[in-house]
């Protein structure tokens, strides 16, 4: 249903704007002005209206997938087991099923952040929240971290653009829409990885 309402609207939206660049041609060609340059504005003024956040949008996505986007290992678990000997093994194994998980909002709804205590030492922090008002643009982390040490064993960040948190009806006219940057998949993809590396048997 809501895919052929968003068709009727749409087609409704372009009768309109074509209705409207023909008038404004007739009118330039009335006065002697440009219908060309008339012309086009109507059709720009028209496609702005919509989709105003698509290119700043889609330009500071990749502005902020440059600068911040990827995956980091800055402990690996076998690394932490020999600085930590015997203590993996006192752990239990985390269970997909009964793990504790925490969630809270963030600031005025602009942001959520959910937690996974893999165990009393381990923990698997999701934090998502948008980065502007205007621009529907997420910013994604997690991180897996020793509770005990507050110490960060990896983190994982990614960028989504064409949707929001707090006003996910915002974007619904965006063009500019990608759930990942370019490789954000495979980071995400390694974070997993490392993150299962907990549910796996004691070595």
């Amino acid at each position: 249903m809501f895919a052929l309402a968003a068709v009727a609207v749409l087609t409704v939206y372009l009768g309109i704007s074509f209705l409207v660049v023909r008038w404004a041609i007739g009118y330039a060609k009335k006065n002697g002005k440009s219908r060309m340059r008339w012309g086009a504005g109507a059709a720009l003024v028209m496609f702005m209206i919509p989709c105003w956040d698509w290119l700043p949008t889609v330009a500071m996505h990749k502005y902020f997938c440059e600068k911040e986007a990827g995956f980091w290992v800055y402990k690996t678990l076998d690394q932490w087991k020999a600085e930590n000997p015997g203590v993996m093994e006192t752990l239990p194994v985390p269970n997909p099923e009964t793990i504790a998980t925490k969630y809270e909002p963030i600031g005025d709804g602009n942001g959520k952040r959910v937690t996974d205590f893999l165990n009393v030492r381990f923990s698997w922090i999701d934090t998502q929240q948008d980065i502007f008002s205007l621009l529907p643009i997420i910013r994604t982390e997690q991180v897996v971290t020793d509770v005990q040490k507050h110490e960060v064993l990896a983190r994982y960040v990614d960028f989504g653009s064409g949707y929001s948190i707090k006003n996910p009806e915002s974007s619904f006219w965006s063009l500019s829409q990608q759930g990942n940057c370019s490789g954000g998949g495979i980071s995400e993809d390694k974070m997993r990885n490392f993150r299962n590396n907990f549910y796996e048997s004691k070595k």
